[in-house]
This record gives C-alpha cells, structure tokens and sequence, in this order.
C-alpha cells in the first residue's frame, strides 16, 4: 500500500513539473496557484493576504518561487489606497518573474469604471494620493477651459450658472482629480499610466483546469473564448461609447455576472457544465460578490467564490484560494481547510471555517440557513452587499451556452 501511495504522489509531482504557458491566456503544469478576491483599496488587508498565503516575506517582497498568484479584479474604489496597491504588485510581478513565478491581475468593472468616468465609488483618498504641489494650478485651469466651451456652446446655459457654482464644481472635482483622470482616463492621455494598465490585463485567464474570472460567465458568453472576451472588453475601453457601453456595462458579462455566485437569476446547472466542457476546465474560480468571510464553492464544487471580503469595507475578511497537486483549499489567517467537493459537505466545511473565525456573525447565519433549507440559502443582504446593484441582470432570458458576437 505504501509503495502505491507512494507512486501516485511521484505520479502527481510529474504532472506538475514543467508549467508552460499555451498561450496569452493559458497555462498549464503549475504546481501551486494562490487566487485573491476584491481589494477595494485596502492595502492593509491586502499585504495581511499575501502574507497569510506565503507570497511575500517580511519586507513585503516575493518570496513564494513559482508560485501563480491570481488578482481577480476590483482592486480600485471604496477604499484610499489603489494606487499603492497597484504599485506594489506591479513590483511582485517583476519580482515574482525572477523566480519563475507569476501574478495574473484580472480587469474587474471597478477598473473597466475608472477608466471610462464612472467614479461614483472613487474615495476621497484615492483623489489624493495623486495630490501635488500643481494640483491646485492644474484644476483651476481645467475649470477656466471648461467654462470658455460651455460659454462658447451654450451662452444661456452659461449665463442661468449660480454664484456658487465654482463651489459646487469644487466638490464634484477634488484636489488629485485632474490627475487622476490623466493617469485613468485614455480620452484625457492616451498614454495615462493606470489605463495602460489595465487594458494591458486579462478579462479571464485559465491555469491549469480552473479558470478565473472576475464576474462570472453567462450563458450569453458561454462560448466566446478568453481571448475575445478580453478583446471586447480592451476594446470598449479605448473607444468608450456612453450610448453603447456593451460589454463593460452588460450585467450578464465576464465583468458583472453574478449568476454563478447565489445571486438570481442564477445560472442553470447545464451552463455551468456547458462553460466547463468549452474551455476543457474543471472549476471556475470568480470574485465579485462578497461571500462574508468564506471561500465558498457552489454547484458541487465547480464553481468557486473567493471574493471573501478582504476590504475591511466589506468586513476586512482575509481569505484566499490555493491550490496544489494536494487539492483545492480555503486559506485564512489562521490556518487552510480544504474544500468540499459536494453540496452535502458544505455543514461541516463551513463548520471548520467557524470554528477560525468565531466572531463572525455573517458565517453563523449562513450556517444557520444551511441547517433549514427550508429557508433560501443566500441571505437577502447579500444581493445588494456589493453597492453595485444598479446592474443586476434584467428579465431577459438566458441561454444555455451561447456566444456574444
């Protein structure tokens, strides 16, 4: 017995000893894969991560070999400090290449919505971290340009403006805001630093036989390969049409879609098995809605929720997937439970994660409702836990396993 065990491990190590990447979108042989969910500008929680994970050492430097780390989306808005977080792994990037690892960070809608306008979640914090001497000069002139256009396009409009406008525009456009758009915003510099950034990322990437995603998938984008969605998605963003957002703003796309995370309408079970038998996949993994403080699986295990809450906007519930040639495990600060394969087992796995998080209010509920089916399982809170329900998907139906052209 003991040589056969022995053998299946070899045979498994053997399986993972020379990754590779297939393609722009597509690796294979990776023998450790570490997924994070939503940041939203935490970078406390954010560092609190990838120490729990083993990513990092004590100076905050890469320190896990070749290891894949895999960011899915939606590090900006709701919190001060996207930019330091985006400095930073940037920098584990490069220093995670050295080692033969890699970081992976995905396009969430909150970076799809800083860079085309939408700032509706953009904190004040995040306007002034791009504060410099100049800035003062810089937002006055913008307003002296945006006064003479409307002066010259709309003289009454113009004229009816209220003795306190400049105030309000104030408001509306802090110290850094100026900057900030420079640095988001490609109709305001084609080169800007963080729009570059973010069109030069992945709307969905698949390592080994999970695939990651932000939002989900959809029977409207069941078929389409990782490669156009990415394509869709870039391409909106360079040439941002308000009146015809598509992809960035469709509450069934790759950036929105919460059908696959207990939100309804949910998305059928042969959907599921329809996206898995296309991109040859085992899993899918997707962040986007806060699951409380639990890397939570659904439909038996093929699909993964991992945005955990680590923002301490949503809680500050530090979380995060790993998987290895040993199987697929929930990580948190105090210790890693692996995951369960059925509906059947989520009791006692929840139980488990309970049992590192006692205080957690949230996780005690969602135990509760597991042990009286009789009562929904998803908790009503968790529809609109987000802040982002202004797109939950219409009553439009859904197909099985289609394409959006």
């Amino acid at each position: 017995m003991r040589i056969i065990i022995l053998s299946l491990l070899l045979c498994a190590n053997l399986a993972f000893a020379d990754a590779r990447q297939i393609d722009d979108f597509q690796w294979e042989g990776v023998e450790r894969i570490v997924a994070i969910g939503d940041l939203h500008g935490d970078y406390t929680n954010y560092m609190a991560t990838l120490r729990a994970a083993g990513l990092v050492d004590a100076k905050g430097k890469w320190s896990a070999g070749k290891t894949h780390l895999v960011q899915t989306g939606d590090i900006p808005d709701r919190g001060p400090d996207t930019r330091k977080i985006i400095e930073h792994i940037t920098k584990l990037a490069k220093q995670a290449e050295r080692q033969g690892g890699y970081v992976h960070n995905l396009i969430g809608n909150h970076e799809a919505m800083n860079v085309y306008g939408d700032l509706r979640y953009v904190t004040d914090g995040e306007f002034e971290a791009f504060v410099t001497k100049k800035s003062a000069k810089m937002r006055d002139r913008v307003y002296e340009i945006t006064m003479q256009r409307l002066a010259a396009s709309d003289p009454e409009a113009f004229a009816a403006l209220p003795a306190d406008y400049r105030e309000q525009w104030n408001l509306k456009h802090p110290l850094g805001w100026v900057e900030h758009r420079q640095a988001w915003d490609p109709a305001w510099n084609p080169e800007g630093e963080y729009a570059t950034w973010v069109m030069d990322k992945k709307v969905a990437v698949r390592i080994n036989d999970i695939l990651f995603v932000h939002g989900g998938i959809s029977g409207f984008y069941c078929q389409n390969s990782l490669e156009s969605m990415t394509d869709k998605v870039v391409g909106g963003l360079r040439h941002f049409d308000p009146a015809n957002a598509g992809i960035l703003e469709d509450s069934f796309g790759p950036l929105w879609y919460r059908g696959l995370s207990e939100v309804e309408p949910t998305a059928a079970a042969e959907t599921v098995d329809a996206i898995l038998a296309t991109h040859d996949i085992k899993h899918i993994a997707v962040g986007h809605t806060p699951t409380g403080g639990v890397v939570w699986p659904t439909y038996d295990g093929k699909v993964l929720m991992i945005d955990t809450g680590i923002s301490r906007v949503y809680g500050g519930h530090v979380g995060y997937l790993e998987i290895t040639p040993e199987g697929l495990f929930g990580g948190y600060p105090n210790g890693k439970i692996q995951l369960p394969s059925s509906q059947s087992e989520l009791i006692p796995y929840l139980e488990k994660v309970i049992a590192l998080d006692p205080d957690n209010a949230y996780l005690q509920e969602r135990l509760e409702k597991l042990r009286h089916p009789a009562v929904p399982e998803l908790l009503e809170e968790d529809k609109v836990l987000s802040g982002d329900a202004d797109l939950e998907p219409g009553p439009k139906p859904v197909p099985i396993c289609d394409t959006s052209l």
